[in-house]
This record gives C-alpha cells, structure tokens and sequence, in this order.
C-alpha cells in the first residue's frame, strides 16, 4: 500500500538495549556465521554461491534449510525478535530432501533449485501454511484451492518455499495512524539494522529477513512504494515490475491496476534471477496477457559492470533537498554515476496532482477485489463487511493501537462503474504520461532519485512519520522501479532509485548493477538497539 513505512515499540524495548545489541553480534558472529567444514556461510550468501555449494556437493538443499529455520529460531523468533517470519513452512525439509533426490538423479528444476524462499503471507499457497494478510479474519478460512501463480513458478524453478513473512496488515490499506509492519496475526517486525526503527511497510517481513540473510532471497508485493520502500530501509536491492509482468492470481489484491509482485534481494544478479523466474503471462490475470512477450528468460544477460557509461539519466531534482542527511549520500552517488560515463540532467516530477486520486483508485478497487476473494476463498468472513465485524468483534487483537477507517472508507464506495471512480483512473493517466514524457523530451534511460528517507522509529502511538518517498509516480503509472543500496545515515539504509518506462525491467538492472558493482554499498546489518547518532 501507499508508502509504507513504520514499526511500533514493543513492550519488551527495554529488553533491547545495548545488551541485546551486543549479543546479537556474538550470535551472528559465533553459531550463526561460523562455517561448517564445507564452508557453509549464510550471511550475505548469494543465489549463485549458494548454487555453486549444491552443484559441488559441499551441502544440501535439506541442510540450507536446516541452517536457515535455526537462523530464523536464533534471530527471528529469539534474540533480536525480529518477528519477519509469520509462519514457518512444515514440509520444507521434505521438499527439500526430494528436490536432493532429483538433482542427485539428474533433474534440475531452474536457477532456483533446491533453494530457501520466502513469500508474503499475502500470497496464496496450496498447502498446509496459511495465507491471511497478516489478518486474523483469515487465520481459520479454508487453505486457498490452488497455488498463486508465482508460487506455481517458484516451485517449478525448484525453489522451496521456506515460509511466509509478516507484513503490514491487509498491505497497509487499513489506517492512517498505522504502523509499517504490524499485523494482528504476525505481531511487529522490527528493522534488523536499528531494532527502534521501523522495517516500512508493507513487505516489511520480506525486507527485514533478507537483509537478516533469513532466506536466499523473498518475494514482496508492491501497491505503491511496499517493495521499494522497505527495500529502502533494510539495505536492499527491490523491484517493482511493470504492472502486468509479474502474475496477480492468487495474491490478496489492494488495486488492479497498480499490484505487483516483485524481488527482494541483497545483490542485483538475485533479483535479476528471481524476475526471470517469476515473470510471465497467466490466463487467471488478464493484465499479464503482454508478459510473455516482453520477459527475459535470462535477466542477468544484461549485467553488465560498464552500463552506465553513455547512459542518460534524468535527475528528479525536486527529491533533492528534503533531507540534508539523505542528499549527504545520494550526492556522491550521483557524482559517481557521472564518473562512470552516465550523463544528468535534471527534471522535476511531482506526484501532488495525482495522489489524491489514487487513494479514490485504490478504495474503489479494493472493495471490489477484496469482496471478489473473500467469496473465492470461503470461510466466516465474507465480504469486506464482515471484516470490518470481525474486526470490531476482536478489538483487543486486530485494532490495539490503530483503527480501520481506510476500511471503513473503502465499504462506502460504490462500484468500479462509479463517475467518480472513471475520473480519479483518468486523472492517475497523468502519471505514465509525465514519465513517457520526460523519458522522451529529454532521450532518457531511466529517471533517478532517492528512494526515501532513512527508517524512523516505531511508534504505536503517532503512527507511521514517513517522511518522503519516490514511490508514487512509478506505482501510478505501472512502471517499473529498482531500488538499490547506495548507503548509511547514522547506520540506516539509504537507496537509490531508478524508474524507467514499461517493460524496461532489463535497462534498470544494467543501470543498478553497474551501480551497485561501483559502489559495493550494501552491509550486513548488527542488530543494533538503536541508529548510530552521536551522543
């Protein structure tokens, strides 16, 4: 949902101070690093190194996901108490020791294979785990009757789906006053790299346990700003597709016509190898119907580290500015990317005039889309007014610290036949057409900018205090959106954003590998209590 991005204070913050902060930095650099005799490291393990291990012998896919459930154990359900991981996957290990069997006869799946993934719990799987949105209202519904398309993808590339990582609830579609990574079901997530800040929302359980090096990599999904801006905040790479390449069926929906799902990854080879896998054209969703002819079976052809020389690149100069500390970063990276043969120019891209249409766009379609799965999906709960009973009915659980009155907003609407409804879709065109415009004006690849600010801190008393976001005009307008890490304010994340024209998946990825390969940005995060500010 709309940029996402804040985490309440547990009561057990006074339990995470610098004690905490300290011993999680002697598990992480004891048991949990500490290599097996066949030189088995987790932390910032790779798709590619981690396949290199399975292809040698060195392990096993049972044995990364033996490593990977006790790291989740020591970190994200003790420890730091990160609470990323909603449900943990009870036939994992047997998955993983048949997909052994296959590649010990042979059998290769995909690039995936054998390997540890993690979903949003928004993301319907045909099996013994729950999907639920982080929703209590769905905890006891029947399991969906079939796999999400991706997740259909995802085990045909071999992958094994470890489990399911918490999330703002309902995708952050639910309140004003919310808090980025809080769910009635999944409790909330905290950011890995200062445990008082926020991890953003609404993939926040997906951004907090890659960056924790709890999975290989995760699959978030983005309504506006929920892949990029918890990307964002816990040092990851995140792209958000053109709507329309990666398949909706089967994920909980917000609006039909700005979903998406997308890569979550700590390089940007792993996200290029998770987009291939997880791109194409579905029959159940009408808008992937172009997928299949503008996807790359092989996103990492073009990775190339020369790709910003002779590249132009317009600067959103009117995200310049906003925050000292922020510019303090992206500056030298842009100084950089000129280094690197890239040209500038600076242009100005303001989301005001449609932002308030998009919220009219997103009431509207997520009642019709919500009423529309609650019916497919069969159980207590209905239609979107049973959830808000259902909510009601358990105050103390689902609304202990903020309301549902985006809920409430979105059950008065009308019909998608709505005037009001056709006006706000047309006023959110404007969107695609400033970025086409731009892109074309000015013969342009991509347009860059700082994705967002730094992770602030929960607060379940205020709510969520983003500060600003590059989120919206790509989001509005279906475009695609790859941020990647370009550094640190006071120890938090900062990323940099590139945002192309629809189906240019392929050009962003040759722009943020050279980037990322130039800068080498990207560190594990310490689990500190708090952001590294001088006292």
């Amino acid at each position: 949902m709309p940029n996402a991005a804040v985490l309440p204070i547990l009561d057990r913050r006074a339990f995470l101070g610098a004690g905490l902060a300290t011993g999680a930095a002697v598990l992480v650099g004891g048991d949990l690093k500490s290599t097996t005799s066949k030189g088995l490291v987790l932390e910032e393990a790779t798709v590619e190194g981690l396949q290199a291990g399975l292809v040698a012998g060195r392990w096993t896919s049972a044995e990364l996901v033996r490593r990977y459930q006790a790291r989740i154990r020591a970190l994200d359900q003790a420890g730091p108490t990160l609470k990323s991981v909603i449900e943990l996957n009870p036939e994992a290990l047997a998955i993983a020791t048949s997909l052994d069997a296959e590649r010990k006869a042979g059998k290769l799946r995909g690039p995936l294979h054998g390997l540890p993934v993690l979903i949003k719990d928004n993301i319907d799987t045909a099996d013994r785990m729950k999907t639920t949105a982080g929703s209590l209202a769905l905890a006891d519904a029947p399991p969906p009757k079939e796999d999400a398309f991706i997740v259909k993808q995802l085990r045909e590339a071999g992958a094994v789906i470890l489990g399911k990582t918490n999330l703002s609830e309902w995708a952050n579609l639910r309140s004003t006053r919310s808090s980025s990574g809080w769910s009635g079901r999944g409790g909330q997530t905290r950011n890995p790299y200062a445990l008082d800040r926020s991890p953003s929302g609404s993939s926040s359980g997906s951004g907090a346990a890659v960056a924790a090096s709890l999975c290989a990599v995760a699959v978030g999904t983005e309504t506006d700003g929920s892949v990029v801006s918890p990307a964002n905040s816990n040092g990851l790479v995140g792209l958000k597709p053109t709507v329309g390449l990666v398949s909706r069926s089967g994920i909980i929906p917000i609006s039909h016509t700005q979903d998406t799902a997308g890569p979550m990854t700590r390089t940007v080879r792993d996200a290029a190898i998770l987009l291939g896998v997880l791109a194409g054209s579905d029959p159940r969703d009408p808008a992937t119907r172009e997928a299949d002819a503008h996807r790359d079976k092989d996103y990492t052809r073009f990775l190339v580290k020369d790709g910003l020389k002779g590249a132009r690149l317009g600067l959103v100069k009117n995200l310049m500015g906003i925050h000292a500390h922020v510019d303090a970063v992206i500056q030298p990276a842009l100084d950089l990317l000129k280094r690197q043969g890239a040209t500038l120019v600076e242009v100005e891209l303001k989301s005001a005039a449609y932002e308030d249409a998009e919220l009219e766009v997103l009431l509207y379609e997520f009642k019709a889309g919500l009423n529309a799965y609650f019916a497919g999906r069969g159980g207590a709960v209905k239609d979107l007014a049973g959830l808000i009973a259902f909510d009601e009915s358990r105050r103390d659980e689902e609304m202990p610290f903020f309301g549902q009155e985006l809920v409430l907003q979105a059950q008065a609407k009308g019909p998608l036949t709505d005037p009001a409804y056709r006006a706000a879709l047309e006023t959110c065109a404007q969107a695609r057409r400033d970025i086409l415009g731009l892109l074309e004006k000015h013969q342009l690849q991509a347009l860059v900018a700082p994705t967002g600010g730094p992770a602030w801190l929960i607060d379940h008393v205020n709510g969520d205090s983003f500060g600003f976001s590059f989120s919206t005009p790509a989001a509005v307008a279906g475009c695609p959106h790859l941020t990647v890490p370009a550094g640190f304010v006071f120890g938090l994340p900062v990323g940099l954003s590139f945002v192309g024209g629809p189906w240019q998946e392929g050009g962003l990825l040759t722009l943020g590998y050279a980037f990322e390969q130039a800068t080498r940005a990207r560190r594990a995060p310490r689990f500190a209590a708090g952001a590294a500010v001088p006292r």
